[in-house]
């Protein structure tokens, strides 16, 4: 095996993902999960050790930058809002898509879970593209919808945790180590970065991955999910980062450019196109659910809280979407044999439409006038 012409084969494919997605608009994720399809099912592409491990820290890494997207101010001043939609947007969507799993379709117990798990996410990334392009990250709407997705996700790596962890002595020195160092790094990162960042070596940097290597390996030894402490070490993080933005661009760019490729490339990959047709009717059954939750959970407490009509619907929308922590869910199966191939590629497809059919409608056909439906909202500054 030529390893760099092996490497040159994989990130040609990442190249072809950027700009296609460029060209067509659409979610670079989604357009390598597609491309991994293809490339896995009639190219022969495999994955490799080396492939794994970039995948995988392309997976934490993505968690952790999605944490340090939330606004504390927002979820302070917005709690009630953000707080309850953003659980109920997790809780019906996880029970309703378990119980078609587990008493419709068949599945294990665990299989089950990890479909309600895997289906029951909102894709922050989705949404916070929208939001940026449209320009309502500014407004009231748009900062609620970011904080309540944050809450949603939230839930979907508690219950990946919690669910799936083996609870003995290794849980428990998690769970303190965990806590410590959301401590530890919440004190010592903002005067650490003053003392010694801004420097080519990025100490800062550094930092940051030793306690996502630290932490996602404890997970692992309590048979939990390395995406737990990741996405909780970006919201502890989130202030800091939000000040320092040159530092945030340089890992967005180490991520993006490096490390999730890989992680979504190998999700396309590991999904078989024989068992995708062999399920297509539980997928599609499986993305009806799952948006059907969403509404019932998220739109009456939209109207609830006089976003109005459109807007309610149009927050239901972005909050049906799902694509990162879906898939993280799904691989997460596979990878601890929960659930097999045909499961697995009935679940990502699942996720990947549930990306693309609820963002397409809610830009289509309700998206909020600025100028009228939304109003810009005056949040206190974020202090150190």
């Amino acid at each position: 095996m030529n390893i760099w012409l092996d490497a040159a084969f994989w990130i040609g494919l990442a190249l072809t993902a950027s700009i296609l997605s460029v060209w067509s608009g659409i979610s670079v994720a989604m357009i390598e999960i597609i491309i991994g399809v293809i490339a896995g099912n009639y190219l022969g592409l495999i994955t490799t050790q080396w492939v794994d491990f970039l995948a995988g820290f392309g997976s934490i890494f993505l968690t952790f930058l999605a944490g340090a997207e939330v606004d504390p101010a927002v979820l302070r001043s917005k709690f009630k809002e953000s707080v309850s939609m953003g659980v109920v947007s997790f809780l019906i969507p996880f029970l309703v898509c378990f119980a078609y799993a587990y008493y419709k379709a068949g599945w294990t117990l665990e299989a089950s879970e990890i479909a309600g798990i895997a289906l029951s996410t909102t894709s922050v990334a989705i949404v916070y593209s929208v939001m940026v392009e449209t320009g309502l990250n500014t407004t009231e709407l748009g900062k609620i919808i970011l904080a309540a997705c944050f809450i949603t996700d939230l839930g979907t790596v508690l219950a990946l945790g919690v669910i799936f962890a083996q609870y003995n002595v290794w849980l428990y020195v998690f769970i303190a180590v965990m806590v410590l160092a959301l401590f530890l790094v919440n004190k010592i990162a903002g005067p650490f970065t003053s003392a010694l960042g801004g420097r080519v070596s990025q100490v800062e940097v550094k930092l940051i991955y030793f306690f996502l290597f630290l932490l996602g390996g404890l997970a692992l030894k309590a048979n939990s999910e390395a995406v737990l402490p990741a996405y909780l070490l970006g919201l502890a993080l989130a202030k800091l980062l939000a000040r320092e933005k040159e530092m945030l661009a340089r890992m967005r760019t180490t991520a993006f450019a490096t490390l999730t490729p890989f992680f979504f490339l190998k999700a396309g990959l590991l999904l078989s196109v024989k068992a995708l047709w062999a399920g297509l009717a539980v997928i599609l059954i499986l993305l009806g659910v799952k948006m059907m939750a969403k509404f019932i959970g998220v739109m009456p407490l939209s109207l609830l809280f006089k976003f109005g009509k459109n807007n309610s619907i149009y927050t239901t929308l972005l909050m049906s979407t799902g694509l990162t922590f879906g898939s993280i869910s799904a691989m997460f199966g596979l990878t601890h044999n929960i659930i097999n191939q045909q499961q697995y590629s009935v679940l990502v497809t699942a996720v990947v439409l549930s990306g693309i059919v609820p963002t397409l409608i809610a830009q289509t056909y309700f998206r909020p006038d600025r100028s009228k439906k939304v109003k810009p909202v005056a949040l206190p500054e974020r202090s150190n």
